[in-house]
């Protein structure tokens, strides 16, 4: 019983969590921010598929993600036609998904010959032709304008209609369950391994008899079946497909998602689409320049951590699972080495807030809104402010560091010392 909580005890708690979570935050924007999280959960580990299972990056991943997402459009338009009198919308990201899978093993074929940087221009390439063709192809993809539709289209099992925003969360929460179960599952299959082994030790694994290219190519096609199941769920929580789905920006925005979250671990993906998109709609309501700041912790993640945001979590799990109290132990260093990061990031914050503000303000007006004051951003005194707050924050910052690492090598030390025989 024990073992089997251990192995289905993880799934068990998210099915709850995803049930309860709509009864917590009962506004229409909460259901909103998380229907597009549990989207971008399914699209952020398809492309992990590529990326850190697979070691191969793509620019241009949100062609099966966008092109789905307007064959769904398409679809549901025409249901209630003589050829089509219903069809049920539960089961439309499958048909999603189908669409992806189609388009991924014809150009998954192509572009999975070459690894490396010839696949990432390929995949750039690839995507650059899709966001042409949407402005080319107007019948199909109707232009800058996109596609509408409606996903009320008939009468659904037990009176779901689809129309509340809340008939959708639980259907895209299904989806969402299913797909990340799924694609756990076949990164413990043999193919998932072998996956792997292409990604970190490719003549190695030519020279025991696997062909690469075919391992790249179907982990590329089941990718897509992925990405195309998420781009139906997007269709179906916004009504509306437009050619920002296809487009450089969409695939740059699975890019940041895995790596921010950490490439290398299952649950990385995950918390990155939770953090950009908590982000980006709530931080994007708060300062305009808000991209920038979401540039600069792509920047620092990758520049200092090695496996993203999961990473940092998972570099303390032998810790927390030899003795608490070597756990306990580290909480006063991090704290003082977060703290100081936190003083030293409100006083450059507040000097990138007006320096954004003066450089796009169409007015003569100076008085700009910072940490809800009013300040004067062409006077003196904010900029003194922000620097006598930021000077001691990165002096202190520069003091609290070493110990912060001092005590997490130390605890990595104790627990070696206990495992040793």
């Amino acid at each position: 019983m024990a073992g089997l909580v251990r192995r289905h005890g993880m799934w068990v708690a998210a099915f709850a969590v995803m049930l309860v979570l709509p009864w917590i935050f009962q506004t229409g924007f909460a259901i909103t921010m998380l229907n597009q999280i549990g989207v971008l959960i399914v699209f952020s580990l398809a492309y992990n598929m590529l990326l850190g299972q697979g070691g191969m990056l793509s620019f241009g991943h949100a062609l099966y993600f966008g092109i789905a997402g307007y064959f769904t459009a398409h679809f549901l338009n025409g249901v209630g036609e003589d050829w089509l009198p219903y069809f049920p919308v539960t089961l439309l990201p499958i048909f999603g998904g189908l669409i992806g899978l189609f388009f991924g093993i014809g150009i998954g074929f192509v572009s999975t010959r070459r690894a490396g940087t010839v696949f990432a221009m390929i995949s750039l390439g690839f995507a650059e032709m899709a966001t042409a063709l949407t402005l080319i192809l107007v019948v199909f993809f109707n232009g800058e304008e996109g596609i509408q539709t409606d996903r009320m289209v008939g009468p659904e099992p037990l009176g779901i209609t689809f129309g509340p925003d809340i008939h959708v969360y639980y259907l895209i929460s299904f989806w969402c369950l299913v797909a990340t179960a799924a694609m756990y599952v076949l990164t413990r299959t043999p193919f998932g391994r072998m996956s792997n082994a292409v990604r970190d030790n490719p003549e190695r694994v030519e020279f025991v008899g696997y062909s690469t290219h075919r391992i790249r190519w179907l982990a590329f096609a089941l990718s897509s079946f992925f990405a195309g199941l998420a781009g139906a769920l997007h269709a179906l929580n916004f009504e509306h497909v437009g050619f920002e789905t296809i487009g450089l920006e969409q695939s740059g925005l699975a890019l940041f998602m895995v790596w921010i979250g950490g490439a290398r671990n299952f649950v990385g993906p995950i918390l990155g689409a939770i953090l950009i998109t908590y982000l980006n709609s709530n931080l994007s309501d708060i300062t305009d320049a808000w991209y920038l700041y979401l540039g600069i912790l792509f920047m620092v993640i990758v520049m200092f951590t090695q496996g993203g945001l999961s990473g940092l979590v998972f570099m303390h799990e032998p810790i927390w699972k030899t003795d608490y109290r070597l756990f306990g132990r580290m909480m006063a260093p991090y704290a003082l080495g977060i703290g100081s990061t936190i003083i030293a990031a409100i006083g450059v914050i507040g000097m990138f807030e007006m320096i954004y503000f003066l450089s796009t303000r169409v007015t003569e007006e100076t008085i700009a809104v910072l940490y809800w004051m009013e300040v004067d951003a062409a006077s003196a005194l904010p900029w003194i402010a922000c620097a006598a707050i930021t000077a001691p924050g990165v002096a202190a910052c520069r003091r609290t560091y070493p110990p912060m690492a001092n005590s997490y090598n130390e605890a990595i030390a104790a627990v070696k010392g206990r495992m040793a025989p």
